[in-house]
């Protein structure tokens, strides 16, 4: 972003709101705890301020209406001038889904952040049947909810990452094996992307370039590699959504203050 004067905007408040993608799951452990793509746009702003204040809020398994009222209320009271708000996609794999009431919840988020003078960026889905094939009943939906993303952010002067047209985004090398979580190569891209709406010096278009071709597997290995994700993560995924358990019962934000970035990133 430049200025009237023509020099880079510098963020020294950044605050991110969310669910399991913005915690940063698929780029560490729980062990190690998770980098994300948060904490590595984190450190490209960190770049330009070196007293940059950064929090990240987010927690897994949350949906739409839970990241609006558990964490708009403290991204407010940190006063952040750049806010990045990224939720709904738990949402759309629920069996019972209402793209007008997601979309609701992240206007409403949209509108109080920019309302109180910060710069907000958000994304919209990518195509989740290229990425399992098993997801593809889910495409309408998804293009649903991106389509009413674009409209919220318009009315609000939100930045917007439009995932769903670029190719990159579906490659399984930006995925996590459990296909719903960005592997450390693809929280890059996603923070690529966003330094890149953001217009941060150094950002390009880069991350929407394709990655190295990779031969096409064979029709035994593809069903095999299915039947395999089906059993180890989707099935176990339906059951807990069946039982009403949620990943992020119990849990915190990892940074719920706005502090030094760290050693993580």
């Amino acid at each position: 972003m430049i200025t009237s004067e023509g020099s880079p905007h510098v963020y020294s408040r950044y605050v991110a709101i969310g669910d399991s993608q913005t915690e940063g799951i698929g780029d560490g452990d729980e062990i190690r705890g998770y980098r994300g793509w948060a904490d590595r746009l984190a450190a490209r702003l960190a770049e330009l301020d070196p007293d940059l204040r950064y929090a990240n809020l987010a927690v897994r398994g949350k949906l739409a209406a839970e990241v609006h009222a558990e964490q708009l209320a403290p991204a407010l009271a940190l006063e952040p001038d750049l806010a990045t708000v990224v939720a709904g996609l738990n949402d759309v794999l629920r069996p019972r889904f209402d793209g007008a009431v997601v979309a609701g919840h992240l206007e409403a988020m949209f509108a109080a952040l920019t309302g109180a003078d910060a710069r907000v960026a958000t994304v919209t889905f990518p195509n989740v049947g290229r990425i399992a094939p098993l997801a593809r009943p889910l495409v309408p939906r998804v293009l649903a909810l991106n389509a009413a993303i674009r409209r919220a952010a318009a009315r609000h002067d939100v930045r917007v990452v439009d995932a769903f047209p670029v190719a990159v985004t579906t490659d399984p090398r930006i995925w996590s094996v459990d296909r719903i979580h960005a592997s450390p190569l693809g929280h890059e891209l996603i923070a690529a992307s966003m330094a890149h709406v953001l217009e941060l010096p150094g950002s390009d278009d880069s991350w929407t370039h394709p990655l190295p071709t990779l031969s096409r597997p064979g029709a035994l290995r593809a069903a095999t590699t299915e039947l395999r994700w089906l059993v180890s993560f989707l099935g176990p995924w339906v059951g807990r959504r069946i039982r009403g358990v949620s990943s992020g019962t119990g849990r915190a934000a990892k940074r719920p203050d706005l502090g030094p970035l760290g050693p993580l990133a």
